[in-house]
């Protein structure tokens, strides 16, 4: 295909407003937003959300700003909505091993009724317990039990009464001990100075009998203290016969109230039976007595605290399954913790400081979480792995293990969770991760592919507008004419470089909308114009192309040696674009080549000194094979030869200047001038043919702007792959340039008729004799490679040559 210039209404897509079919986006508004240019990605997600199996998790790839995690979203909230509202969970005391609390299931709504009951239950029982225990018929019958142990108890004590006196002893009680006192003949007490006065044979005498009034004394308290007992289980049982039949039928209002719909039916009506008979066994503890008031009241706090309900997940407020975002996957939030209180220097915690994490809360519907941050800690994302496996999810402390102080643990009970988790991730990442992991795959089935452009027709045009209206009105701002959409619908083009594609990257368009009104709002209009969005698009770029135009200036300065008009021989310009992440620009470097006799080769000279990357190294050796497979007819080639990218510093990587390359070659070879004008951004294969390029349309343009700065001749342009033509999205004020013949494209689709564009001269071909003709441009480099033989052969024997980029 011969050169062809490519006409202004072809370097960049127009899109006219009045085909939009809208005078501005609010007309739209009652259309649903589709997911635009995301089809695949769509009925992926919706098969993989609505797969009901476990083990059928979702991982969506894409790029940051596509909008996987809104529309995974709206999707898994829309299907989320036909379904049944999962159970609540609840934690409970435990009173067999406090340790290890109870989980309890509940339909969604029973857990803050069970609650609610359980704390009215309590209420309940310190009011009505002490009435029952002050009333008439328990007091009666206490006195009755009491009245029967002292009349068993009184003939005993007046026997224990009448040995003591029997050895001069006086018996009495005080504060419940038995306490005796010896007296002398008149019957009054003796001191011990007394008592140590006496005669040695009466203070053996005494010995003696205080020895066998204690025996006494021992036996009739084995005595009493068996009647004691009988008395008190007397006392015991007969609170709680009193208390019985109210905390029954209180417990049974709370079963027959959850009887209809509880899940957990005969776990709760087990846990009912245990608060029941606790009650009982602690009965005592609800009688207010006269002493040791305080401690009784703290024992009783910590009994009453046995039954409170712990609501870990609350789904009363719920009409479908939960679709949660967990954007700080830390332990803690995402699979629950333990709390724990100080108490002297310990760490006492209770069932009732469990708390459930956003795994447990998504339990029946789904989950979205970002690989990145998961990854951010190993042990999230091991405990992920595990639970994955199991399906089981146990709510544990891991850092309590570190804690300075010693502290008390609990091992919950381990509960059975059924989740669909969305894991969104870049494209690197999941293929880091399935590869670094054998069971990712067995995990996460559903592959969710985002792309980042999509085939541009009518129907994702106006799907953008829609994207612009419902953004709009969600943020607030003036909707935009049909002329500001086609503007911002042109800018998604030129996002990915593509005259029939778009951008999937919604976020940028997004950050336009929101500058673009920010713009119409400050001229104070109410209607956001193809003026606000193009306003928009220059103040970014005025925000962002300091780096551009420092380098433009070093031109201006003369500070870089850059040819732009005239011919020369073995050297040409190239197009090199400068990524800065968030923004990017085209610059032209100066490359130069000098050919010599020899025997090395090609040398890169960027690579000898280890400023190129391996796609530019790549793109020198294909080019070296192109350039032996030209003259393969006269090999081995006698040539030392040097390409170098004039004052450039920072490194150069990519493929796009190995045409520029091979030119300066063949032009240093040959001795043929090239145009310096025109600037060669392209790759070469080994045919010879051009292969389009990435940055196509900043790479123009940096060398627009840099033959502007010297003065546009009308002779001055770019030289371009053929297959680029369709990347072309072109500034205006190029395309402008371009209309009025002051600056030109030129496409070509094989790298020989570049050069025969560059040199006014043809390429040449080889004739039935295997030779080039002499008055083409290889006829001339042939006859050069030739004359470089003769002299290597006369300089000496032929040395093996080095290959091309080893070091010398």
């Amino acid at each position: 295909m011969p050169i062809t210039e490519v006409i202004p209404a072809d370097l960049r897509l127009t899109i006219d407003p009045a085909a939009l079919g809208f005078a501005d986006t609010s007309e739209l508004l009652t259309q649903t937003l589709p997911w635009i240019g995301q089809q695949r990605a769509q009925i992926a997600a919706r098969f993989g959300l609505e797969m009901g199996q476990r083990d059928y998790n979702l991982f969506v790839l894409g790029e940051v700003g596509s909008g996987r995690s809104t529309l995974l979203r709206d999707l898994a909230q829309t299907l989320a909505a036909s379904r049944p509202v999962p159970p609540d969970w609840c934690y409970l005391h435990n009173f067999d091993t406090p340790e290890r609390p109870l989980a309890l299931r509940l339909p969604a709504g029973q857990g803050r009724v069970l609650r609610q009951r359980m704390t009215q239950l309590t209420k309940t029982l310190q009011a009505e317990i002490p009435k029952l225990l002050r009333g008439q018929d328990f007091r009666t019958e206490s006195e009755r039990l009491e009245k029967a142990y002292k009349a068993e108890e009184a003939p005993a004590y007046a026997e224990l009464d009448a040995f003591a006196e029997a050895r001069s002893f006086s018996l009495f009680r005080e504060e419940g001990h038995l306490v005796f006192t010896l007296r002398d003949a008149k019957g009054k007490a003796l001191t011990e100075t007394e008592a140590l006065a006496l005669p040695k044979e009466r203070r053996t005498q005494i010995d003696e009998a205080e020895q066998a009034l204690r025996a006494e004394i021992a036996r009739f308290l084995d005595k009493t203290r068996a009647l004691e007992r009988v008395m008190n289980e007397g006392l015991a049982a007969l609170r709680r016969q009193v208390v019985k039949p109210m905390v029954a039928h209180a417990l049974q209002k709370i079963r027959e109230e959850l009887k209809q719909q509880a899940g957990d039916l005969v776990r709760l009506g087990c846990y009912l039976d245990e608060v029941l008979h606790d009650v009982l066994e602690n009965v005592e503890l609800f009688q207010v007595g006269d002493t040791e008031e305080d401690l009784r009241l703290e024992a009783l706090d910590s009994v009453l605290s046995r039954y409170r309900i712990n609501l870990v997940v609350d789904n009363h407020g719920l009409a479908g399954a939960p679709v949660l975002v967990e954007d700080n996957p830390l332990f803690r939030t995402l699979f629950g913790s333990i709390e724990h209180q100080s108490d002297e220097d310990v760490l006492v915690t209770d069932f009732s400081y469990i708390r459930a994490g956003s795994l447990l809360q998504a339990n029946g519907g789904f989950l979205m979480l970002h690989l990145r941050d998961l990854l951010a800690d190993e042990l999230v994302w091991e405990k992920l792995r595990r639970f994955l496996r199991s399906g089981r999810l146990q709510i544990e402390e891991p850092g309590t293990m570190y804690s300075p102080i010693a502290a008390v643990s609990l091992t919950p009970e381990a509960v059975d969770v059924d989740v669909k988790i969305i894991l969104i991730a870049s494209v690197e990442e999941y293929y880091a991760v399935q590869e670094g992991d054998p069971e990712f795959s067995r995990r996460f089935r559903c592959k969710v592919d985002f792309a980042e452009s999509f085939s541009a027709t009518g129907e994702t045009w106006r799907a953008s507008a829609l994207f612009v209206a419902h953004t709009c009105r969600k943020m607030g701002f003036a909707h935009f004419s049909a002329a500001a959409v086609a503007c911002l619908l042109e800018d998604s083009h030129r996002e990915v470089d593509d005259q029939a594609r778009q951008s999937a990257i919604f976020a940028h368009t997004e950050a336009l909308v929101m500058e673009s009104a920010s713009v119409c709002r400050t001229r104070g209009a109410t209607r956001v114009d193809l003026e606000d969005v193009e306003a928009a698009l220059r103040a970014r770029k005025y925000r962002h192309d300091y780096p551009e135009q420092r380098e433009q200036e070093t031109i201006a300065d003369g500070e870089r040696l850059l040819v732009l008009s005239g011919d020369k021989v073995g050297q040409l310009n190239g197009l090199t674009v400068i990524d800065l992440g968030d923004y990017r620009f085209g610059f032209p470097v100066g490359v130069t080549a000098r050919t010599y006799a020899g025997d090395e080769g090609l040398l890169n000279v960027e690579r000898e000194v280890k400023l190129s990357g391996p796609i530019h190294d790549k793109g020198v050796l294909i080019l070296h094979s192109y350039l032996s497979a030209l003259f393969s007819h006269i090999a081995p080639l006698a040539l030392n030869a040097a390409v170098v990218f004039e004052q450039e510093y920072h490194g150069v990587e990519g493929d796009s200047a190995s045409c520029a390359e091979l030119y300066a070659l063949l032009s240093s070879l040959s001795g043929m001038a090239l145009r310096q004008g025109i600037a060669v951004t392209a790759a070469v294969n080994q045919h010879g043919e051009m292969m389009p390029v990435g940055a196509i349309n900043e790479k123009i343009e940096g060398y627009f702007r840099s033959c502007e700065i010297v003065g546009l001749d009308g002779h001055q342009g770019v030289l371009i792959p053929h297959r680029n033509r369709r990347h072309l999205m072109l500034d205006r004020k190029v395309v402008q340039a371009v209309s009025q013949g002051r600056f030109h494209i030129y496409t070509a689709a094989r790298a020989s008729d570049g050069l025969e564009l560059l040199t006014g001269r043809s390429f040449g071909a080889l004739d039935a004799a295997g030779v080039y003709p002499p008055d083409s441009l290889l006829g001339q480099a042939q006859k050069t490679l030739q004359d470089y033989r003769r002299a290597c052969q006369l300089s000496g024997p032929h040395k093996p040559g080095r290959k091309p980029g080893q070091p010398r």
